[in-house]
């Protein structure tokens, strides 16, 4: 049955969020927080408190506990981030952060750039959590240190690389299931890991009959993924080489096609001090992107390629200041190709950055300023810049403010694409999409084990890129006004632990008032876990997200619709059996509401999952 239409967080699900907090209060405070350490904030490793930004790390212990079925449905779960999935499993799985667009997040591999040039952003649908160590997420731009495409945020992925073997199995609803193993071998100064896993899904009807009769098709629509991984670092006197490498070999089915994706990635890092006070990291990558989709009368393609250098150095000044200097190239391909032979086209371009970041702790202050300067072949040079300060008011009391600018520069289709039979076409003389950001937050230990999290942020985008143009081509047309709060709070203590977050946001067109699609002004999400002497630990979750508009091409002329708004819980249980081994049971969507990320496409009803894991010494 369709939930109504809510355009408040729905209140079952505040009700749920209210009863865990209360619960977990009641247990006595008696555990200490673990200091967490991130680079991807400032390119340096420093503790996530030190960072000067909105940031959230998950562990792999996180993952693990989270038992979440795929990357999309983690990301979902926090502060300032929405998610759209066109479909069930592989489906094209995509974020928006803080209310940006879907490229306006750039995404990290391993300290790759992997938004593809031909689309400017990364499908996250093909990376399985298996292969997943860490997820690094800085919210507000970041291009005055990592260039064009972090106006709303950072999400940086760190693949496996383990000391030791582990081997982890799936099986649950909708034919999924899944198998992933990998070894690790050590010596005083090399590592080496690799590993290789395998999912499948029989699926479900990745549409329904709101896309239309020329998209649905009432069957099943499944998934095949084989992937790999690898890391090699071995000791060279004062430096470190690592050596890197991933692959994705995926089939999703649709429901008038399939789509084969290759994804590819490898790079070579070396890192170390070249003399007291300077250390530096060198590195080179290459990744790569290839899309083919096969219909009944219709074939198409995209393939997009990167090769990159970043050269990156630390220097002490002192004892309480450090200034980075960093160099970035890169050449970017993409092509295209469809059966028709009237939308195709190969072109490359380069990018130069230089940029610099100081940093100074004064007592309780901190101050860092950052300015980066791009020199683009195909539209010219930007330069950006960031500054942020904290306040170690108390300790307990971290506060913080900053102010950013951001860029994009447009991806290929939207510059070069010929067209679909004359319409939707590029525009070579496109400028990039530049934005604005103010951030306030504070950083509160509120006692022994509770954290909260608090940040107001302003952000305004300027020559939005939109086809809307003569024949629906591409042109700057549009400003958009992004506003937002977020709150995070964590409690542990003893056996209880519990996390709550929630997102009030506004992201609107500021030329015509009307809201973006797909932004839901309200979410929060909550998590409980309680771990018994045996180990057994149950975990219940709840997510509830407010109405949100969206588009409906299956209406003619085609209008904006409102999506419903919806609550979702799930009930999850693990037990360690010994010897290293743990068994999992989850069942999502515990009430079986029908609920809609994306005009016309499906969503899993109830469903569970059993997982085995085995973590070897």
């Amino acid at each position: 049955m369709k939930m109504s239409v809510l355009n408040t967080v729905p209140a079952t699900a505040i009700a749920v969020a209210l009863s865990l907090a209360a619960t977990a209060s009641a247990a006595s405070e008696s555990a200490k927080p673990i200091g967490t350490v991130m680079v991807t904030a400032n390119r340096v490793e420093q503790p996530a408190s030190a960072a000067l930004a909105a940031v959230t790390v998950l562990t792999r212990d996180d993952i693990v506990r989270s038992q979440a079925p795929d990357l999309i449905s983690l990301l979902a779960r926090q502060p300032g981030i929405d998610t759209v999935r066109t479909g069930g499993t592989g489906s094209v799985s995509t974020i928006n952060t803080r209310g940006s667009n879907s490229n306006h997040t750039l995404i990290l591999i391993d300290g790759l750039r992997v938004n593809t040039a031909v689309q400017g952003l990364f499908d996250l649908a093909h990376l399985p959590l298996a292969q997943i160590e860490r997820i690094e997420i800085v919210r507000g731009p970041r291009a005055a240190l990592w260039g064009s495409d972090a106006l709303g945020g950072v999400v940086q992925i760190f693949t496996r690389n383990t000391a030791h073997p582990y081997v982890e199995a799936h099986a649950g609803s909708y034919g999924k299931a899944s198998l992933d193993a990998g070894v690790g071998l050590d010596s005083d100064e090399r590592h080496f890991t690799v590993s290789a896993g395998r999912e499948v899904a029989t699926g479900f009807s990745a549409s329904n009959p709101e896309s239309g009769p020329y998209v649905y098709d009432a069957d099943k629509d499944g998934y095949r993924n084989t992937h790999g991984n690898f890391q090699f670092s071995d000791r060279l006197g004062s430096q470190q080489l690592s050596i890197s490498g991933r692959a994705a070999n995926a089939e999703t089915e649709y429901d008038r096609g399939v789509s084969q994706i290759h994804d590819r990635q490898f790079g070579i890092r070396l890192s170390g001090e070249l003399r007291p006070g300077w250390s530096h990291e060198l590195l080179v990558g290459y990744n790569s992107d290839d899309v083919r989709s096969t219909e009944p009368f219709f074939d198409f393609g995209f393939r997009s390629t990167r090769t990159s250098l970043d050269w990156l150095n630390h220097l002490a000044l002192g004892e309480h200041q450090q200034l980075q200097l960093g160099i970035n190239w890169s050449r970017e391909s993409g092509s295209t190709e469809d059966s028709s032979n009237c939308c195709n086209y190969s072109l490359d371009r380069r990018n130069t950055g230089v940029f610099a970041r100081w940093s100074g702790q004064f007592d309780a202050q901190q101050l860092e300023l950052s300015v980066r300067h791009d020199d683009n072949s195909q539209f010219g040079s930007a330069t950006t810049t960031n500054a942020a300060w904290g306040w170690q008011a108390s300790d307990a009391v971290h506060l913080r403010a900053s102010w950013g600018q951001g860029f994009r520069a447009p991806n290929f289709n939207e510059l070069y694409y010929p067209g679909f039979f004359g319409f939707y076409g590029g525009n070579p003389d496109l400028n990039p999409e530049r934005s604005n950001s103010a951030e306030v937050g504070m950083d509160w230990q509120i006692g022994a084990g509770q954290m909260l999290g608090l940040s107001a942020y302003r952000a305004r985008v300027s020559d939005l890129i939109a086809f809307q143009g003569d024949d629906f081509s591409a042109i700057n047309i549009a400003h958009a006004r992004l506003d937002g709060l977020e709150a995070d709070y964590r409690f542990e203590s003893g056996a209880w632990s519990f996390a709550a977050n929630a997102t009030w946001q506004r992201a609107k067109n500021a030329d015509t008032g009307e809201a973006l699609l797909r932004r839901a002004p309200r979410k929060a999400h909550a998590s409980l876990d309680y771990r018994f002497d045996s180990g057994l630990t149950l975990g219940l979750d709840a997510d509830a997200v407010s109405g949100r508009p969206d588009f409906d091409f299956n209406l003619f002329p085609a209008a904006r619709i409102t999506l419903g708004g919806y609550s979702l819980l799930g009930l999850r249980a693990a037990l360690p059996l010994g010897g290293g081994w743990q068994a999992e049971a989850r069942i999502e969507n515990l009430g079986d509401h029908d609920y809609t990320l994306a005009k016309g496409y499906n969503t899993p009803g109830r469903s569970g999952m059993l997982g085995l894991r085995w973590e070897g010494q």
